[in-house]
């Protein structure tokens, strides 16, 4: 069974980031009410399927232990980012996981996505990220490469109030 490719598992849910890591850090406040509906997306994939994300997951909901294969890209141009849940929580006022990268990823590190509610009612999304290259493509992409990292949160960002706003 294929290892984590980096030594910081769970470093996203504690927020002590490594130094020397490319960090990504990205919240945005999603409509009041929608914490069950948007906690149950971002658990269950649906918030990365929505994003256009294919995800193939050993489960229908994120849980320590899963492993899943993102794949970014249309047709064979794919690219398949294997990572592995190292934690998950669900306790009524977070919701989310983070996973880590195994062999083939094109990077090593950690991300998590977490919906929270504090204590007015107020609903957040926050992507937590850090990595380094451990590819060819993202050590060529460079800037570019962290440019996207910060897009795709972004993008996770909007495609979660896009399906809270449904809701």
């Amino acid at each position: 069974m294929p290892t984590l490719t980096y030594p910081h598992v769970g470093a996203t849910e504690r927020g002590e980031l490594p130094p020397g890591w490319r960090h990504v850090r990205h919240r945005v406040r999603l409509p009041d009410g929608c914490f069950a509906a948007a906690g149950s997306a971002v658990l269950g994939w649906r918030l990365h399927r929505a994003a256009g994300i294919r995800m193939d997951a050993d489960a229908d909901r994120a849980a320590p232990g899963v492993r899943v294969v993102s794949r970014l890209g249309v047709g064979p141009l794919r690219l398949p980012a294997p990572c592995q849940v190292v934690w998950a929580v669900d306790d009524g006022r977070r919701a989310g996981f983070g996973y880590g990268t195994l062999p083939g990823h094109p990077a090593r590190g950690e991300e998590a996505f977490v919906v929270s509610r504090d204590a007015t009612g107020h609903v957040f999304f926050e992507v937590v990220a850090f990595s380094r290259p451990d590819r060819w493509v993202m050590r060529v992409a460079g800037p570019a490469g962290r440019a996207f990292q910060r897009a795709y949160a972004w993008w996770l960002g909007r495609t979660l109030r896009r399906l809270c706003a449904r809701t």
